[in-house]
């Protein structure tokens, strides 16, 4: 099986999942009762998969999709304020054809860049359980499996941080076990590959200042810089 079938079928498989009794009931309820805003939108309802460029050489690690967001549109960071703030950043960065993402059909295409999250269901209060991460592991490690140029990752927020730390432990890839925090950077001790972090664009994060949008652009400038260097 070539990588584009494997993306294909993977992403099936993703959207057919129902593990999680609690996100199913969840995330079907949220698509019945709609915010008003979007009342008269279809909603997906669904697990999101991952999407981007296959060749990626960086894969972004989210938590999970938005009530409103990500499981209204069927796709990772669109149609939230959440994505506003990442599209802009990697728009800048030359990663992304246009600064907004607000559906699937609105044209954007990403370069050298995948996007992902560690859950694939919105949960409830924006809080999976770790049984439900666990779950969806699968997923997420197919999809590194898929990205054979990759070279890092861009891990949003504090559980996608740990949790690539976790993945890193698992597949025997030594990487310092450097704490969380904002452009946290890790890189393993034998090949190219690394983890940068970033607190998540979330609006709690963006609206309060926590996370300002210099300080977001800084992380997709390192991981432009990274890529160039091991180019």
């Amino acid at each position: 099986m070539d990588n584009q079938a494997g993306f294909v079928e993977l992403t099936q498989t993703v959207e057919a999942c129902r593990l999680c009794p609690r996100l199913v009931a969840y995330r079907e309820e949220v698509a019945r009762v709609k915010r008003r805003a979007y009342r008269d939108l279809p909603y997906w309802g669904k697990p999101v998969p991952g999407f981007g460029d296959e060749d990626a050489r960086i894969m972004v690690v989210g938590l999970a999709p938005g009530a409103h967001g990500s499981n209204r549109t069927g796709r990772m960071f669109t149609g939230d304020d959440s994505g506003k703030f990442l599209y802009r950043a990697l728009f800048h960065q030359g990663f992304a054809n246009q600064p907004a993402a607000t559906s699937q059909e609105d044209g954007l295409i990403l370069k050298d860049v995948y996007i992902t999250a560690v859950g694939r269901c919105a949960p409830p209060d924006n809080k999976p359980t770790p049984q439900e991460l666990k779950n969806c592991l699968p997923f997420l490690l197919r999809e590194m499996e898929l990205l054979t140029n990759l070279k890092g990752v861009v891990a949003l927020g504090k559980i996608a941080y740990d949790t690539m730390q976790r993945i890193f432990r698992l597949q025997k890839i030594e990487i310092p076990a450097v704490p969380f925090r904002h452009m946290a950077f890790a890189q393993a001790k034998r090949g190219s590959l690394w983890l940068l972090g970033s607190y998540h664009p979330s609006r709690q994060n963006t609206q309060t200042g926590r996370l300002t949008q210099t300080m977001f652009d800084l992380v997709w400038i390192k991981a432009s810089e990274l890529i160039a260097s091991a180019a």
